[in-house]
């Protein structure tokens, strides 16, 4: 039985990853001020990446941003790189804020495409506070197989 687990006061979120513990975080309930500091839950935005037989499909969790504030780029080497910014709500001298969880600033993912990956036909879409970005595959030729003749 390990020690880890208990002593961290988390589990497992995954029994067959040895390295998914939930970590326990001693400072989580202190009334830190949030001003000028970026919510690392925002910065490094979530994506998914599955691979269908027609095409690379990339998923990103990006809650309460519009499609204008966010970017998609494709990078001539096919790096597919995915960006955008949630700026902090405007203050109010009469508002009395009582705590501030929603993260601000600025995230940057880039992902390595592979060589199949059509680059003049990718297309983004997003609804509910995903982006989903879809990057075709190239029809991948079967070499043909010529039978040769053994003389002799």
């Amino acid at each position: 039985m390990s020690l880890i687990p208990s002593f961290f006061g988390g589990q497992r979120s995954n029994v067959f990853d040895p390295f998914s513990l939930d970590v326990w975080d001693p400072f989580k309930d202190f009334p830190f001020p949030e001003s000028g500091r970026e919510n690392s839950a925002f910065v490094s935005t979530r994506v998914d990446w599955k691979e269908t037989p027609e095409a690379h499909v990339f998923k990103a969790e990006i809650p309460g941003l519009k499609k204008e504030e966010v970017k998609v780029e494709i990078e001539d080497d096919k790096v597919l790189q995915i960006s955008g910014e949630r700026n902090v709500e405007k203050e109010d001298k009469n508002d009395t804020w009582h705590r501030v969880e929603r993260s601000s600033g600025k995230f940057l993912r880039r992902f390595r495409l592979p060589e199949n990956a059509k680059m003049d036909e990718v297309k983004a879409s997003m609804e509910n506070g995903v982006l989903t970005v879809t990057v075709p595959k190239e029809d991948v030729k079967k070499s043909d197989v010529k039978a040769i003749e053994i003389s002799g």
